[in-house]
């Protein structure tokens, strides 16, 4: 488990070391606008599986995705008009939506669910990852299933550093402000349904 400290000077360097890892199918700790979290590449099996052990996430349980824009969202899941309308107001920012989905992702993502959550978030360091990168990212808060999601680093670092399983990278940051993970909003029905808050 490498920690690589972010500051305002290092910041291309820490980018472009993130981008590599993350094509290599490394699975990252990554300070977001709401709590720490573990992110790798949506798109590779291997790395969602390794995400899934160190998490000790159950399998059922589907991982939300980091996009960058609505278009791929579309891409992704069965989006209207009024529901695009409705992400224009709420991206980026601290809102997860979930919609039926597309088959376009690896089905390790989602158990047995139809549907997909994801969102833009509002967060310098992640908005570049999914620019450069072009694909989305798997997310899910950076702490062991069941326990608190951390917006201090030492927490983050103690939940993992005894573990079989352990990311590959930690983004230090230092102490995020503090924050609950985002709201979680149903949108294949209507009126939405709050699902988190």
């Amino acid at each position: 488990m490498i920690v690589l400290k972010l500051s305002r000077k290092n910041f291309e360097e820490i980018l472009k070391i993130t981008i590599q890892s993350i094509k290599e199918g490394k699975v990252i700790i990554c300070p977001t606008d709401t709590v720490y979290g573990l992110i790798c590449d949506a798109t590779n099996k291997k790395a969602v599986g390794k995400l899934f052990k160190i998490k000790k996430r159950p399998k059922e349980k589907p991982i939300p995705i980091f996009v960058k824009d609505i278009r791929t969202a579309k891409n992704l899941a069965y989006i209207n008009k009024s529901q695009e309308k409705f992400l224009k107001k709420v991206w980026p920012g601290e809102m997860t939506t979930v919609f039926k989905r597309k088959n376009e992702l690896p089905k390790i993502l989602f158990g047995k669910a139809k549907t997909i959550g994801f969102r833009i978030p509002k967060y310098k360091l992640v908005n570049e990852l999914l620019k450069e990168l072009d694909y989305p990212l798997a997310e899910t808060s950076a702490n062991i299933s069941g326990g608190p999601a951390p917006t201090e680093i030492k927490e983050v670092l103690e939940q993992f550093k005894s573990q079989k399983y352990q990311p590959d990278l930690v983004i230090d940051a230092g102490n995020l402000l503090k924050s609950k993970p985002s709201i979680v909003l149903d949108l294949t029905i209507w009126p939405p349904k709050i699902l988190r808050l």
